[in-house]
């Protein structure tokens, strides 16, 4: 495994809720090594969580069986890909297995701002680049409880070749050398127990002292017989 890199500071959470305000919206960022289970956990999160929106990004794969344009990514080809890259329309954007990805800042601030919680589903590449723009950002990894449990699943998903998935765990490595970057670890190892944790970060975030004593701070006064 690669050496681990040192993890980003990571802003004072009572603080960053404090800037952020009770109206404003709270933003999740979820990374996962590719068939640690990212992906089905996000999608029965936000099941169970209606008021919880995902973040739909920019890319330039093809869709997969049961995909939907502008439902599960904004599917665009290569030359428009490049043009929004250039023209500084994304907040972050990466390459990964020949495909590129990115997030439009303008959809982030417009949501956030109408204080919607989303939840974007990127790599360790990008919620860096996420990070840097919006440091308020609450960052989940999600882990799986083996590299041979990795490897099983990757198999067990019947799509990729021998070629495709060797090079998938090699990178798994470096990605999960990054999980201390995050505020959150979470380990798939029980799916119904991977959801609870994620379902309880949520709910914990939303809680914070700063945001719902703003949220309820005519109650409060009430009860502290403040003039």
């Amino acid at each position: 495994m690669p050496p681990m890199e040192t993890a980003k500071p990571q802003p004072d959470a009572r603080r960053r809720d404090a800037a952020q305000g009770a109206d404003r919206g709270l933003l999740f960022v979820v990374s996962a090594p590719s068939g640690a289970g990212k992906t089905s956990l996000v999608k029965a999160l936000l099941e169970v969580e209606p008021s919880l929106q995902l973040s739909v990004s920019y890319t330039t794969r093809a869709p997969r069986q049961g995909e939907e344009d502008g439902v599960h990514y904004h599917f665009v080809d290569a030359p428009t890909f490049e043009r929004m890259a250039e023209a500084g329309e994304f907040v972050e954007f990466a390459r990964v297995f020949g495909n590129a990805y990115g997030t439009a800042a303008k959809t982030l601030r417009e949501g956030l701002d109408a204080g919607a919680d989303l939840l974007l589903e990127i790599d360790w590449q990008g919620a860096r680049q996420v990070r840097a723009r919006f440091p308020e950002a609450i960052g989940i990894f999600v882990a799986p409880p083996s590299l041979a449990a990795l490897e099983s699943r990757l198999r067990g998903r019947g799509k990729d070749s021998e070629d495709v998935i060797a090079a998938r765990m090699s990178q798994a490595r470096d990605e999960l050398s990054h999980h201390a970057e995050y505020d959150y670890l979470v380990v798939n190892d029980d799916f119904a127990e991977a959801l609870g944790h994620l379902r309880a970060i949520v709910t914990a975030e939303r809680l914070r002292e700063p945001r719902q004593a703003e949220r309820h701070a005519a109650a409060l006064k009430a009860m502290l017989g403040a003039d």
